[in-house]
């Protein structure tokens, strides 16, 4: 930590978006935070609080990542933005060795490799997680554990109609999970015919994952398990991006004692 008071110094990205509002908040609530920067490209020099609703904090927005990071002494970096955006940032903060804390999906398994290289090569950690919500990733273990039994499983998730990637990280996550628990299943008659081309949904280890995108939704996912006469259903529902911020305040103190990448905030809740 680079504060004699002890808190961890935290740059916001996409401070004024509705995801980077919410961290705001949580970070000036939490005692062990500080919120050393905001980053919005449209704005400079005004005062985030007064942006935010919050009246003035003494935090004025930047424009700029790089400069951010380094006027503000940064140990954290929460980015929540668009996958091209995050993409830029995290190689950002790495040259200036602050931690990602990023909760975007959609990134490549080829940066995610190269992030945990760099990350080892500076000796510190960083966490991407497609789910903060505690409740999803209890979903997410619960249903892992369900797929030893039931291994006849389908996915389900809804979001808002902005989210840009799909299937959701949530829900690739909970696939990668319930995969690495049962064999690979031919789910389904096997001389099954889609009358319209993806109305099955997205295979993956032969489970089948379908996405809704409406407005009105937040995030939301059921993984519904099929075995000889009965059904198991598990569901999680955000219903306010409220509920992903004991996740990220989370992250954001256990990514000071990590080295490398975490994928997923399962790995520091079990």
């Amino acid at each position: 930590m680079t504060e004699s008071n002890g808190k961890i110094r935290v740059v916001v990205v996409g401070a004024k978006g509705r995801m980077g509002r919410e961290v705001v908040k949580t970070v000036l609530n939490d005692p062990q935070l500080e919120l050393a920067g905001a980053v919005d490209r449209t704005l400079h020099q005004v005062d985030v609080g007064s942006v935010l609703g919050l009246g003035d904090i003494g935090v004025p927005f930047a424009n700029r990542l790089g400069e951010c990071l380094v006027q503000s002494n940064a140990d954290v970096m929460i980015d929540f933005t668009n996958p091209a955006a995050v993409r830029d940032n995290v190689y950002t903060a790495l040259e200036y060795g602050v931690r990602p804390v990023v909760g975007t999906t959609g990134m490549s398994q080829d940066d995610l490799l190269a992030w945990d290289r760099i990350l080892r090569e500076k000796g510190i950690g960083g966490i991407v997680a497609p789910n903060f919500a505690i409740g999803a990733i209890l979903m997410m273990k619960f249903a892992a554990m369900a797929a030893r039994y039931l291994p006849h499983v389908e996915i389900i998730e809804l979001h808002h109609d902005q989210k840009l990637d799909a299937p959701s990280g949530t829900a690739l996550k909970t696939a990668e999970m319930i995969a690495a628990e049962r064999q690979s299943v031919r789910q389904g008659h096997p001389d099954e015919e889609e009358k319209l081309a993806g109305a099955r949904g997205a295979d993956f280890d032969g489970m089948r994952i379908h996405s809704v995108r409406l407005p009105g939704y937040v995030a939301h996912q059921e993984v519904i398990f099929g075995g000889v006469g009965q059904t198991l259903t598990i569901r999680h529902d955000s219903i306010s991006r409220e509920s992903f911020m004991p996740g990220v305040a989370l992250a954001a103190k256990k990514v000071m004692e990590l080295t490398g990448l975490v994928y997923g905030l399962e790995h520091l809740m079990f």
